[in-house]
């Protein structure tokens, strides 16, 4: 099985890049250039997830709306210590994560609170999440989004921009020739996130 990555315009990285949409006078542009670019990726690049034979149909992932709403400040306590996480893994199998951090914020006026995970040497924080839309308009398995350092965790503002607009599909979603890491039940948000990522296809 391929570990689970995200395309950039030059293919696969390790980890993923996330693109920076803190400056929020461009926001709405920048997230369409960027779906639009991930859509080229994935039609076009030979190491798309996609199968071969199935890209000469795909007309593009299916999206919500930009919706600002789904952008909110989130309250970071760093763990200096950092405790190891196991997560499930689509094919059976378990990787190894550190919790780094814990993300706390607000949507529709409820307190909700994520983990942000590392791999040593890795210059995002992964965060995997459930939702009340999982399993119904979204992936099965959850959704991602990551959090980019420039440094280490400590060095994080004590608050960031976490965006759901950005949240994506792992690439276990298109083929079961990856292996992707499941969202661990303490990221399994009680709200609806209608942001970001759809499941079905674009129509």
């Amino acid at each position: 099985m391929v570990p689970h990555r995200r395309p950039t315009p030059n293919g696969y990285t390790a980890p993923a890049r996330t693109p920076d949409m803190s400056d929020t006078s461009d926001w709405r542009e920048r997230l369409v250039e960027n779906r639009a670019e991930k859509d080229r990726f994935l039609a076009e690049h030979p190491q798309s997830p996609i199968p071969p034979e199935q890209r000469d149909g795909f007309d593009g992932l299916a999206y919500y709306d930009p919706d600002p709403d789904y952008r909110v400040q989130a309250a970071v306590e760093v763990h200096d210590d950092p405790e190891p996480a196991y997560m499930e893994t689509t094919t059976g199998g378990e990787m190894r994560y550190l919790r780094a951090v814990t993300l706390r914020f607000d949507l529709d006026g409820t307190e909700h609170t994520l983990a942000g995970y590392r791999q040593p040497g890795e210059g995002h924080l992964f965060v995997p999440f459930r939702d009340k839309t999982t399993g119904q308009q979204t992936y099965s398995a959850g959704r991602y989004m990551e959090l980019e350092l420039d440094g280490e965790p400590s060095e994080l503002p004590e608050r960031v921009t976490l965006d759901f607009n950005l949240a994506y599909n792992p690439f276990c979603a298109y083929s079961e020739t990856f292996d992707c890491p499941l969202p661990p039940e303490e990221n399994w948000l009680e709200a609806a996130v209608e942001a970001g990522e759809r499941d079905e296809p674009a129509q």
